[in-house]
């Protein structure tokens, strides 16, 4: 059975590694998404993710935490996808929610899965 957590681990946090991220990434648009990843070899196969919800779009941090949740939950039931290369490679994905209106977890769930899947076809 696959693990299905999202540990402190998997998360991304380093600020270096997030501007190294939005400086020399890849970027793509899955609605409600802006996704960017980067990916670099390594020894050992490891992928980091980040989800923001501006404060831009969504003025109450009820919403943004709900957004968070949603993305974050959709992402730990699909990261599979990306995990299950051959390739050694180490994988930093930011997910940037970009929709005025709070979506239902149905529709972020999709967008989780096809950008997971365009960037697992990418690598």
């Amino acid at each position: 059975m696959p693990d299905r957590s999202l540990p402190r681990s998997e998360r991304l946090r380093s600020l270096g590694a997030v501007r190294r991220l939005f400086e020399s990434g890849e970027s793509g648009f899955v609605f409600p998404f802006r996704y960017v990843w980067y990916a670099e070899p390594d020894a050992e196969r490891s992928v980091e993710v980040l989800v923001s919800v501006p404060k831009k779009f969504h003025k109450r941090a009820n919403r943004r935490n709900l957004l968070r949740r949603r993305t974050k939950e959709a992402y730990r039931l699909a990261k599979e996808r990306l995990t299950a290369g051959e390739a050694a490679v180490n994988v930093d994905l930011a997910l940037v929610y970009s929709s005025k209106e709070v979506l239902p977890y149905k529709t972020i769930d999709h967008a989780v899965r096809r950008i997971l899947e365009t960037v697992a076809g990418r690598l």
